[in-house]
């Protein structure tokens, strides 16, 4: 007992009782019963996934990528760029054509000389010719005559309606509302406000004392008694349901759950490595019983026959193949040569033209000629031209 408590990890209690030692083994046990079947199925699954997205999934992709990009982006691209591209750009240039320019013209070229030089200049012409004549006279007049008589005309009128209305209100207001207002101010004082002052400071203020001083009595009754059953009912709560739950769940549902999740633990590492053990003895024996036997069947079969189908089929027929296209591309080349020749000849033949003489060696410049310079004649190294006109000369001459 003292042995399986120095082995136990270090996140355990240290007063943890014998019952707690004697059953985890048992419980680890049981959990890695339970457990290892998951375990291996969850590792099969990693490995058929794995194996699932590099042989079929990635290949997959790949391929439906090729695809769309083969059937749908090209196409479209290509749409795009040779159809819609200059299609737009004439749609573009047909819209400025006919809605655009036909309407700037017109704005530029009709409707801005119309209204520049059938509206804006001769209205500037009336305000600079017309109106601003008219407005500095009218300003002078207002100055000199309007302004002087309007103000004689103000005074006057002030004159007239304070004499008549403002002076005597003044007057009502001074001499007989504000007398009648502060005579009622001081008989409301004495009589209303003095009396009801007097009645809330000696009576009702006293009162609400009293009545506040026993609400407080009260109060403070009611609050000692209910902190009295607040706490009894807290002691009782504490008491019979609280420390009862506390001492549960130390020394229960904790030793319990640790126990539980520290066997889980072991046990996941325990079925993995059991799955890893199981999965090297199953590729084990797959690549004993196929990898093996493939091996040596492409190895020691399908090399050598392949090697020889490349060196003894293959590369013959690549030869074959290139010369007879090589022989196909030349036979092509001399038929079209052909053709054209005769179409050159066959236009000659219907329209006439000047004749071509036969191909003969390239005479040198420096060849000695009838008519030439005694300079190119002592030229040691030319050689000499026969004297005798072609034919293609003579036709020449004689046509």
């Amino acid at each position: 007992m003292d042995h399986g408590k120095h082995q136990a990890p270090a996140h355990y209690e240290a007063d943890e009782g014998c019952l707690t030692t004697l059953i985890r083994i048992p419980v680890r046990i049981v959990v890695l019963v339970i457990v290892l079947p998951v375990r291996m199925v969850w590792d099969a699954l990693v490995v058929g996934a794995r194996a699932a997205d590099r042989i079929l999934l990635r290949p997959l992709g790949r391929a439906l990528s090729w695809l769309l990009a083969t059937l749908v982006v090209i196409p479209a691209v290509w749409l795009y760029e040779a159809v819609l591209t200059p299609l737009g750009h004439a749609l573009l240039w047909l819209a400025a054509a006919v809605f655009v320019r036909p309407w700037v013209a017109l704005w530029r070229y009709v409707l801005v000389p119309a209204v520049r030089y059938g509206l804006v200049v001769p209205v500037v012409w009336l305000y600079e010719a017309v109106l601003t004549p008219i407005g500095h006279g009218l300003r002078r007049v207002y100055r000199e005559l309007l302004a002087p008589a309007g103000q004689g005309i103000a005074a006057a009128v002030g004159w007239v309606l304070t004499a008549l209305f403002v002076r005597p209100v003044v007057g009502l207001w001074r001499y007989v509302l504000v007398p009648l207002a502060l005579a009622a101010s001081w008989l409301a004082e004495h009589l209303i406000v003095r009396p009801l002052a007097w009645a809330y400071r000696e009576l009702l203020t006293p009162l609400g004392h009293g009545i506040t001083w026993l609400l407080e009595l009260l109060a403070r009754g009611i609050a000692a008694v209910g902190s009295g059953l607040w706490a009894a009912v807290v002691w009782l709560v504490l008491t019979l349901l609280v420390a009862p739950l506390g001492r549960l769940y130390r020394r229960v549902l904790a030793p319990v759950g640790r126990e539980i999740a520290a066997a889980f633990g072991v046990a996941w590492r325990i079925a993995g490595y059991i799955s890893r053990a199981v999965g090297r003895a199953i590729a084990w024996l797959a690549w004993h019983l196929i990898g093996a036997p493939v091996t040596w069947v492409y190895r020691t079969v399908c090399t050598p026959v392949g090697h020889f189908v490349r060196d003894a089929v293959w590369a013959p027929a690549k030869r074959a193949a290139v010369g007879a296209g090589r022989a196909a591309r030349a036979a092509l080349r001399t038929a079209r040569e052909t053709v054209a020749r005769a179409r050159r000849d066959a236009w000659r033949a219907l329209v006439g033209g000047p004749r071509v003489s036969e191909p003969r060696e390239p005479g040198s410049p420096l060849a000695r000629r009838l008519g030439v310079t005694q300079q190119a004649m002592i030229v040691p190294s030319a050689a000499p031209e026969p004297e005798i006109s072609s034919l293609g000369e003579k036709n020449a001459e004689r046509g």
